[in-house]
C-alpha cells in the first residue's frame, strides 16, 4: 500500500469518490474477490456492506469470523440495501445487467471494481494482462521472468491471489491477469504495459456481442503505457492509440516481436532472443505468448538473461497443453482450459498430425462455425459432450467423424478404439465446463484419470 492510510483515503476520495465520512459502500458478491475487498475497506475504516445472491457463499463462514459487525445479506440482491448505497464493488461474478444494480446505477451510485481499489492503493508499476486466451501463462511466465531478475513481484488478479490480497506483502511491482468482467468495472488502473492478447468469441452470454467483448477488453489501456498488440489479430490492432508506445508481436510475419520460422528464432528486432526449441512451452500459440511476455518484460526494463532462463524453465501451467500419457504412439493431451472456441483453433494449429479431439461443453453462446477450418485440417475424429456438444458436431465437415459421449470415460474409451499410433488425442473443449463440472481443473482431472485408466487395461 501507499505509506500511510490516510494516503490511501485521499486517493480513494478523489479518484473514486470515497468519502469516508459520507460513503456507503455495497460489496455484491462474496467469495474470493468480495472476501478481499471486504478486508481492505475494514483495514481503512469505510463504512460496507456485503450482498449475495446466494444462501451461502463462498467465504461467508470466514467473514463471519473476520468481521462479525459487518451486515451480510444472503439469499437474494436486498433492494434496501443497494438503496441506501454511494458505491458498489461488483465482484466479477455478478452481472452489471442485475436489476438491483442497474436501478442502483440509475439512481447514480458508482460501479467499481476491486482493481479500482488496487490502483488508489499503489504506487509501484503494474503491468497488466488480458486476451481470450493464454492470460494465464503469459501472467505467470512474466512473474517467473521477475524473479528470475530477483524482483519482488506480486502476481495475481484474475489469476491466484486477489490483486487486493497481494497489497499484504510488499512488492516492487505487479503483474496482474485481468478478465473482460472485471475490466468493464475498472476506470482508475494506468499499467505501465498492457497487452491484449487476442480476440476471439468468448463470455457472449454476458457481453452479448463480440464488439462489447472487445470494448471491455481495450479498457486495460488505459492510461499512457506502453502498448502490446498481436499483429496477427485485426481486432487487437484496431485498438491502437496515436501517440502511444506501441510494440507488436507475431508468429505469422515480422513484428517488433516474431517467430523467425526459417531460423526457428523468437526474435526482437534484430535481436535473436531464445531458439524455439529450447523453449518448455511448446506449440505455436505458445510461442506466440512467450513474444507477448518478453515485450512486455523490455517494455518495464528486464535483462535478457533472466528471461531466458526463465522461458528455459517454465513448463506450463496445468490443464494448458498439458502431456498427460503417451502409450503405444498415441500423445493424450489435457487442454481443458480451452473453455472457448479460440482456444482450442490454437490448440490443434500446433499440431501437424492427426488429432482426435474431444470437445464440448457449455459454448455460452458463440459461434462454433470457427472450429471448422482447424478440425478439417487437423482432426482425424471429434468426439463430442456436454449441453452443446450436437452444436459442435453440426459444425463439424461431414467428411470427419463424429462420436457423442455421455460423459469423459466413455470419450476416453471411444479416442482410444479411434486412435492409432502417431495419433494425438486432444481435450480441448471450446466450451465452458459447468454444465457438468465445477470448473475446468474438475473436467481436465477426470479425463486424466480416465486416461490412466484405460493406459491400465491395456
Amino acid at each position: 500500500m501507499l505509506n500511510e492510510q490516510e494516503s490511501v483515503l485521499t486517493v480513494l476520495q478523489q479518484k473514486l469518490g470515497l468519502n469516508p465520512e459520507a460513503a456507503k459502500v455495497l460489496v455484491v458478491g462474496l467469495g474470493s474477490t468480495g472476501l478481499s475487498v471486504a478486508r481492505f475497506l475494514k483495514n481503512i475504516g469505510l463504512q460496507f456492506a456485503i450482498v449475495d445472491s446466494r444462501n451461502k457463499p463462498p467465504g461467508s463462514d470466514r467473514m463471519i469470523e473476520e468481521m462479525p459487525d459487518v451486515a451480510v445479506f444472503t439469499g437474494g440482491f436486498d433492494q434496501a440495501a443497494f438503496d441506501v448505497a454511494t458505491h458498489l464493488v461488483v465482484s466479477p461474478g455478478v452481472s452489471l445487467d442485475e436489476l438491483s444494480i442497474q436501478k442502483a446505477m440509475q439512481a447514480g451510485c458508482r460501479v467499481l471494481s476491486d482493481i479500482d481499489l488496487f490502483a488508489c492503493a499503489t504506487d509501484k508499476p503494474v503491468v497488466a494482462i488480458t486476451g481470450s486466451n493464454g492470460k494465464s501463462t503469459v501472467t505467470t511466465l512474466l512473474g517467473e521472468m521477475a524473479r528470475q531478475a530477483g524482483i519482488d513481484v506480486g502476481v495475481g488478479g484474475n489469476l491466484g491471489v486477489p490483486a487486493l490480497e497481494l497489497l499484504q506483502h510488499p512488492a516492487s511491482m505487479y503483474v496482474l491477469e485481468l478478465s473482460s468482467f472485471q475490466l468493464e468495472r475498472t476506470s482508475v488502473l494506468e499499467p505501465v504495459a498492457a497487452t491484449v492478447l487476442n480476440i476471439s468469441d468468448d463470455h457472449l452470454d454476458r457481453h452479448r456481442s463480440l464488439e462489447r467483448y472487445a470494448a471491455e477488453k481495450q479498457r486495460i489501456f488505459n492510461g499512457h503505457g506502453c502498448m502490446v498488440l498481436n499483429l496477427d489479430d485485426p481486432r487487437v490492432m484496431a485498438m491502437r492509440e496515436a501517440g502511444r508506445t506501441v510494440r507488436t508481436f507475431s508468429v505469422q510475419q515480422k513484428a517488433d516481436y516474431y517467430w523467425d520460422q526459417k531460423q526457428n528464432m523468437l526474435m526482437a528486432g534484430d535481436e535473436a532472443v531464445i531458439a524455439a526449441a529450447e523453449l518448455a512451452l511448446q506449440g505455436l500459440h505458445n510461442s506466440a505468448n512467450v513474444l507477448a511476455a518478453i515485450a512486455l518484460a523490455d517494455a518495464v526494463g528486464f535483462e535478457r538473461e533472466p528471461m531466458r532462463q526463465a522461458l528455459r524453465r517454465f513448463q506450463g501451467l496445468p490443464h494448458r497443453m498439458q502431456k498427460v500419457a503417451e502409450v503405444n504412439g498415441v500423445q493424450w493431451i489435457n487442454d481443458s482450459k480451452a473453455t472457448n472456441v479460440g482456444a482450442c483453433v490454437a490448440a490443434l494449429k500446433g499440431f501437424d498430425r492427426n488429432v482426435v479431439l474431444i470437445a464440448g461443453g457449455d459454448a455460452k453462446g458463440a459461434d462454433l462455425s470457427a472450429l471448422t477450418p482447424a478440425v478439417t485440417e487437423h482432426c482425424k475424429a471429434v468426439i463430442v459432450m456436454g449441453k452443446d456438444g450436437a452444436l459442435i458436431a453440426d459444425a463439424v465437415s461431414d467428411d470427419i467423424p463424429r462420436y457423442t459421449a455421455e460423459h469423459m470415460n466413455e470419450a476416453v474409451k471411444m479416442a482410444h478404439n479411434v486412435a492409432k499410433k502417431g495419433d494425438v488425442v486432444l481435450l480441448s473443449p471450446a466450451c465452458a465446463s459447468l454444465d457438468q463440472y465445477k470448473n475446468y481443473s474438475q473436467r481436465g482431472d477426470k479425463f486424466a484419470r480416465a486416461v490412466k485408466q484405460q493406459v491400465q487395461s491395456i
